[in-house]
């Protein structure tokens, strides 16, 4: 049986590169996402490739969605997002809220399902996505700032939990990734300092591998030219 890898998030424009990349290196892959994955989107030589539905807010779905993977040595969080706000003395507590759970939550309801099944197993690996931003702040952010800054610290607390047990935990940090909604969303900007999905694709699944076995609690910037 090839190892398996659990990706949140997976159906998105980095998802997808991440998945494909891991099926390249032989895992087996299980996305979880509120929306259907069709299992036919990535004609990819490689590992096995097949999807459950998940509420990663809700703790009993995401442990539902872990303890359905059989083999499970990675998992990977991609599972997060941004709004833009007012500076601070504008900003509704629930707004502020909003972006602390939908960007730390996942991942503290994955890693209560899964670490203790990694550690379990002899070990394996569990990567979040944090932000430039959460080294490099900007105006009119808090809330996703501060969950990206909280996402590293949930990330070194893990690292300092589970890696006696074998268990790596490391966050990726990007900034802009090249993705057609972002070139929507920017058509001015310079399009040719972005990094594509592809490319982090790539330090995901070496994360994922043994080939990283002395990395776990870092920060890896994935930001490229920008």
């Amino acid at each position: 049986m090839a190892d398996a890898a659990l990706v949140a998030g997976g159906a998105g424009a980095l998802g997808g590169a991440v998945v494909d990349e891991l099926r390249r290196r032989g895992w087996d892959v299980t996305v979880i996402d509120r929306e259907p994955h069709p299992e036919t989107s990535a004609p990819v030589a490689g590992g096995a490739l097949r999807s459950v539905q998940a509420d990663l807010l809700d703790p009993e779905s995401a442990a539902a969605a872990v303890q359905s993977v059989e083999g499970l040595r990675a998992v990977v969080n991609l599972v997060g997002g941004f709004s833009m706000g007012q500076n601070v003395g504008e900003t509704e507590l629930d707004d502020f809220e909003f972006m602390l759970r939908l960007n730390l939550f996942p991942a503290f309801n994955l890693a209560r399902a899964a670490m203790p099944l990694l550690a379990g197993a002899g070990g394996g690996a569990f990567v979040c996505v944090s932000a430039r931003a959460a080294l490099e702040p900007f105006a009119g952010a808090a809330g996703y700032i501060t969950a990206k800054a909280g996402v590293l610290a949930f990330v070194r607390s893990l690292h300092a939990e589970y890696h006696d047990a074998g268990v790596r935990a490391n966050a990726i940090l990007p900034s802009v990734i090249d993705t057609p909604a972002n070139r929507a969303a920017m058509p001015g900007a310079d399009w040719t300092r972005w990094v594509e999905p592809a490319e982090i694709g790539r330090v995901v699944a070496a994360l994922c591998s043994e080939d990283f076995t002395p990395t776990s609690g870092a920060a890896v910037p994935v930001y490229g030219r920008a």
